[in-house]
């Protein structure tokens, strides 16, 4: 986060981070296929009472000392389902690219900090696509009884 984040988030704001995830499979005729996007959201915000952060996704919430832990608890996705098993579209064995980035939602800023976030650098927040090839690996065969 730059500190211009920092400072909003420690004055109270409820910063919207979220996860967006892609799976596309190239084709040579047309444009590559999605076949898989899932995003998911989590709440980074400061309670003064408690002097804490705490970084909410879902019904999960975890409370921290600083700022620096929240942010490293965020950097790294953990036991997100992003495709399910037996799902049609996606075959074992076959090569796929995979994408990630992590984005700051403005539409969920108070409507004040939206409209200062529309020109201005510092409130957008947004990593580039992280990319690599993925292979899910084949079934296991049941064995027979």
């Amino acid at each position: 986060l730059n500190p211009r984040l920092e400072e909003a988030v420690t004055k109270g704001v409820v910063l919207h981070l979220v996860a967006d995830f892609e799976l596309t499979k190239a084709r040579w005729y047309w444009l590559d296929e999605k076949l898989v996007t899932r995003s998911q959201t989590y709440r980074l915000s400061y309670h003064a009472l408690t002097r804490q952060y705490r970084l909410s996704t879902g019904g999960l919430h975890q409370s921290f000392s600083t700022l620096s832990e929240a942010v490293q608890v965020l950097a790294r996705l953990r036991n997100w389902v992003v495709v399910e098993r037996g799902d049609k579209a996606v075959r074992p064995g076959e090569s796929y690219e995979a994408a990630l980035r992590l984005r700051l939602d403005m539409t969920q800023l108070p409507r004040p900090f939206q409209m200062t976030a529309l020109g201005n650098r510092d409130w957008s927040l947004a990593s580039d696509w992280k990319t690599w090839q993925a292979t899910p690996p084949p079934l296991p065969v049941p064995e027979a009884k």
